[in-house]
């Protein structure tokens, strides 16, 4: 009888030493980290390995396919969307926009998002201040049978579970692999049942890919990986050099997605633009495979998917459709964006001269928000007053730190001076 737990370390040896893996190699060592035999050490020298040598296409086909494998699966009929952003900017939270808006036109889009890897915080983290994101494959088919969508966290039912232990042993130095990215999104993708979904790579000096060339490699990897399961992908490569919206850490973000939700005078403009860029791009997806009669009244009534995607956001239809999201997963529908509670500890850091912001250092800010106490103190976090292009008179806050301790506000204060988020 074949020893499963040998063949796996044999693979981790093969790896490191920079050959490549068969399908029964992958999937063995998959099948260990599932079962919890190898431990953190044999699993932290498969992401190593993972890390420094890289996989060839072959390889990224066969680690998604068995981190699919050995896992639970959901199946929804017809089409089902997704979208999902590859992480590294901290802020940024287009998710309960973006799904507010596509189930409201009316696809199926079953959102599995992820906590915090090397931002503050993941979409499961915001989401939980709303509502819970924990739940069973049978109450995820009753959420989405009721509302289109659904924001949970998918490591709550043993989706992907191998994926889930490698980015606990990943944490500690808060990196990831581009490989390692890709199979991570796109067996969650997979599991989860979607056959049209839209991937966000933002690029940037402190964002976690850092060139146009990295970051359109990568999109050509998403494209062909999804080929290989039948799944009708778009990559959106954009420059990002600051978060989109104002708020770092669970309730401040989740109340930007609001501001735009709700359509608030305050709302960040700059997140919906992407939200709604995303939900188009989303849409046109879908529509290519809906019905001629629905692709026509699409054109006729609105002109484009854009247009469309505004409309369902400006009409507060993609804000009711939150609602009844929040509702179905036990949280109360009747929020608004202006109750959500803060960190009761703050601190408003002001300018000390004149001038204009010329960079907020995401990396930076990521750390900074941590030692705040995000994301576990969901009302922790940083809240920018100025952002990049804005001129600063003396005197003007710049950014607003909010703890729900008073040490962890002490010890964010004190971050700073190593960790500086913000220059003019």
């Amino acid at each position: 009888m074949v020893d499963e737990k040998q063949v796996a370390i044999n693979a981790i040896k093969k790896k490191l030493l920079g050959k490549k893996l068969r399908y029964k190699d992958i999937y063995a060592i998959m099948d260990q980290i599932v079962q919890k035999k190898f431990g953190d050490v044999l699993t932290t020298y498969f992401a190593a390995s993972g890390y420094s040598k890289g996989f060839s296409a072959d390889e990224l086909y066969y680690l998604t396919k068995a981190m699919v494998e050995t896992g639970e699966k959901l199946s929804f009929e017809g089409i089902v969307a997704d979208k999902h952003s590859i992480g590294g900017v901290p802020g940024t939270r287009t998710t309960p926009i973006v799904v507010s808006i596509v189930a409201a036109a009316g696809f199926k889009i079953p959102k599995s998002s992820s906590r915090a890897i090397t931002t503050p915080d993941g979409t499961a983290d915001d989401m939980e201040v709303l509502a819970p994101v924990n739940f069973s494959k049978e109450k995820i088919y009753e959420i989405v049978g009721k509302t289109n969508g659904c924001i949970v966290w998918g490591g709550s039912f043993n989706l992907a579970p191998a994926d889930d232990i490698i980015i606990q042993v990943e944490k500690p130095l808060m990196f990831e692999s581009f490989d390692k990215v890709l199979v991570s999104i796109m067996a969650k993708k997979i599991a989860f049942g979607s056959n049209h979904v839209v991937i966000d790579i933002p690029w940037g000096k402190s964002v976690k890919v850092n060139s146009l060339e990295d970051a359109q490699e990568l999109a050509k990897k998403f494209v062909t990986l999804a080929k290989k399961f039948n799944i009708k992908l778009r990559a959106l490569v954009h420059r990002t050099e600051e978060p989109a919206g104002k708020g770092i850490g669970p309730a401040l973000e989740i109340r930007e997605s609001l501001r735009v939700l709700q359509q608030k005078v305050n709302r960040p403009l700059d997140l919906e633009v992407r939200s709604i860029n995303l939900a188009s791009n989303l849409l046109e997806l879908c529509l290519e495979d809906s019905p001629s009669q629905k692709q026509e009244e699409i054109k006729k009534t609105y002109g484009n998917a854009y247009a469309w995607a505004m409309h369902i956001l400006r009409t507060g239809l993609a804000f009711k459709k939150f609602q009844e999201i929040i509702e179905a997963q036990g949280g109360n529908p009747k929020i608004d964006s202006e109750e959500l509670n803060l960190g009761e500890y703050s601190f408003i850091e002001r300018a000390d001269e004149e001038g204009t912001v010329k960079e907020l250092n995401s990396k930076n800010i990521t750390i900074v928000a941590k030692v705040l106490g995000a994301p576990k103190q969901k009302g922790s976090g940083i809240y920018f007053h100025r952002k990049i292009g804005d001129k600063i008179q003396k005197g003007d806050a710049l950014y607003t730190l909010f703890s729900e301790n008073v040490y962890n506000l002490k010890e964010g204060k004190e971050s700073l001076l190593n960790f500086p988020i913000i220059r003019f």
